[in-house]
C-alpha cells in the first residue's frame, strides 16, 4: 500500500465522504450518481449511516491524498443490529420519507430505496448461530485492485475474531461479477441466495477462527 493511503478507524465528520464512497459505487458495484440525484443519501441512509451509528468501532475508513475513497463496516450480531436499525432508525425514514405510490413499474430507482425503509430486508443465511456477524465494503475505482480491500477485510475479520465471532457473512449483488470473485479469493463460500433478476442477492460466509484456537 502507498505511503500516501491508509486504513484507520472511522471519525465523526467521516458519514458525508462514505455517503458519496456508497453513492458512487451504488449501481452493483459502478457508479450511482446519475440514478440517485434528488437524494444522494438515500443508499447510505440503509448501508452506511446505521453502521456508524450503531458499530463505529467497526468500521475502517480507507483514504488517500484526494480523500476518502472506501470504507469497510461490520456488525458483530446481525440481528441485534437489525433489532436496532427497526427500532431506531427506521421510524426516522418512514416519518421523513413517505412510500412511494403508484405503478411501480414508474418508480425511480429513489423511489425504490424509499420503499425499502419502509419494508427492509433482514435477510440473514442459515445456519445463523455460525454466521451472526455480517460485513461489507465498498471502494471507489482508484481504489481497487490494489490489495487495500483485502487488507481492510481482513482488519474486520481480526477484530470480529477477537470479539469471539464464529462467523461472518456478507450480502452482494448478483450482477457484481468482479465482487463475487474477490470474496470467494478471500475465502468466502456461496451460503444462500435470495430475490431473482436485478434484486437477486448471494450471501456468502466464513467461519472464524478464534485468536486461541
Amino acid at each position: 500500500m502507498s505511503s500516501d493511503t491508509i486504513i484507520r478507524p472511522y471519525r465523526p465528520g467521516d458519514e458525508s465522504a462514505a455517503s458519496d464512497v456508497c453513492l458512487r459505487t451504488g449501481d452493483h458495484g459502478a457508479d450511482g450518481t446519475p440514478f440517485y440525484q434528488d437524494d444522494p443519501d438515500a443508499l447510505a441512509r440503509i448501508y452506511v449511516f446505521p453502521y456508524l451509528e450503531y458499530a463505529p468501532h467497526l468500521a475502517l475508513m480507507l483514504e488517500d491524498a484526494e480523500g476518502v475513497c472506501g470504507y469497510a463496516m461490520a456488525v458483530e450480531d446481525s440481528r441485534a443490529f437489525f433489532d436496532h436499525y427497526e427500532r431506531v432508525c427506521r421510524p426516522r425514514l418512514c416519518e421523513r420519507f413517505p412510500a412511494p405510490t403508484g405503478p411501480r413499474s414508474s418508480w425511480s430507482r429513489v423511489d425504490n430505496v424509499h420503499w425499502l425503509y419502509h419494508h427492509p430486508d433482514y435477510h440473514c443465511p442459515e445456519p445463523y448461530a455460525q454466521y451472526p456477524s455480517h460485513l461489507h465494503i465498498d471502494l471507489l475505482p482508484r481504489a481497487q485492485g490494489k490489495g487495500r480491500g483485502r487488507r481492510m477485510i481482513e482488519t474486520l475479520l481480526h477484530q470480529l475474531r477477537v470479539r469471539n465471532s464464529p462467523g461472518v457473512h456478507l450480502g452482494m449483488s448478483a450482477l457484481n461479477t468482479p465482487a463475487y470473485g474477490f470474496y470467494r479469493a478471500l475465502g468466502f463460500a456461496e451460503l444462500d441466495r435470495d430475490g431473482e433478476g436485478v434484486d437477486e442477492a448471494i450471501y456468502l460466509g466464513m467461519i472464524l477462527q478464534s485468536i486461541d484456537g
